[in-house]
């Protein structure tokens, strides 16, 4: 973590850190809603289109007692007249005590974290980082798992653009895992990230068959869509867009502990006929992300672990 206690990437965070997370995240699962943040005013600042991150952060602010103020359209700010990034974080800084942001630039939220005088977090920025969905994804690892050391994890889709699979290849460098990436030649996974496996000992296998043999040897097989925002040659989005598409019948060899993740939202890498397959847990994922988000904003305002086993409060 920053000094300042901003959460800009995933890189930030130690084992120890991230496992104290995970702690306070498994408290608000047993009670999401308390009084720790009362008082507090909680600004988010959504610069590109989200559903389930915002709505999941300003419920989290929301069942911990805070006020949320914010936008969710770029247009009905400032920015449109012309006002730098800088000046609009300083602005909201006067009204609120935590700043979530999304942004289409990579490195956007390191520039607010430095120019801020208030916590920022990440909500992901450009195909950069997405660390708050690292650390659901995380959280959802261990829970289905029992661990998080020593996985098989197949990622699978678009893993030259897609902010989190970026992140959790970053976080799981605590946990001795070997990734397997799966992806069209045009989406695959950037050598800089290849490199960075190397120079942390990440073990990975490269494929380009999708299939039943395959999926075979997966604890976690997590599902990413194609991003079409991403591409700025519509032909090449409709040459890729369907090549890896996952199939019930595709899960005949699946391990019994095998569980089927996604950031959301899917378009049709996924069939919806496996939404009812035990494997299926993406949208468990999707609600765990409302107790990790309570615990990343609580841990940058300062509220401790000890603080929440301890809190008595409860909010109607």
């Amino acid at each position: 973590m920053d000094a300042n206690h901003s959460l800009v990437t995933i890189a930030d965070l130690t084992r120890q850190q991230i496992e104290y997370l995970l702690d306070m995240a498994s408290q608000f699962e047993q009670r999401p809603n308390r009084l720790l943040l009362q008082g507090r005013v909680v600004a988010t600042l959504f610069f590109e289109p989200s559903t389930r991150t915002r709505l999941s952060f300003e419920t989290a602010a929301s069942r911990l007692g805070a006020r949320v103020i914010g936008f969710a359209d770029p247009k009905v700010t400032s920015g449109t007249k012309g006002e730098t990034l800088k000046d609009t974080i300083m602005m909201v800084a006067n009204y609120a005590d935590i700043i979530v942001m999304r942004h289409h630039l990579e490195g956007a939220a390191r520039y607010a974290s430095e120019v801020a005088p208030v916590p920022i977090i990440n909500a992901g920025d450009g195909a950069n980082q997405h660390p708050s969905q690292t650390m659901l994804d995380l959280y959802t690892i261990r829970q289905t798992q029992g661990r998080l050391d020593n996985l098989d994890i197949f990622l699978v889709g678009d893993l030259k653009y897609g902010r989190t699979v970026h992140s959790l290849l970053q976080a799981m460098r605590h946990f001795s895992p070997t990734f397997h990436f799966i992806a069209p030649v045009e989406l695959a996974m950037p050598d800089s990230y290849k490199r960075y496996c190397q120079r942390e000992g990440i073990k990975y296998v490269e494929h380009e068959d999708f299939d039943a043999d395959v999926i075979a040897g997966a604890d976690i097989l997590y599902m990413t869509r194609v991003q079409r925002e991403r591409f700025s040659d519509l032909m090449e989005y409709q040459r890729v867009k369907d090549r890896y598409l996952l199939k019930a019948d595709m899960l005949c060899k699946a391990r019994d502990n095998m569980r089927i993740l996604h950031p959301l939202p899917r378009v049709n890498e996924i069939d919806f006929a496996i939404d009812d397959d035990p494997h299926a847990y993406y949208f468990q994922q999707a609600r765990n992300g409302l107790f990790v988000r309570q615990a990343l904003i609580c841990n940058a305002l300062g509220v401790t672990l000890d603080d929440v086993c301890n809190d008595a409060s409860i909010l109607n």
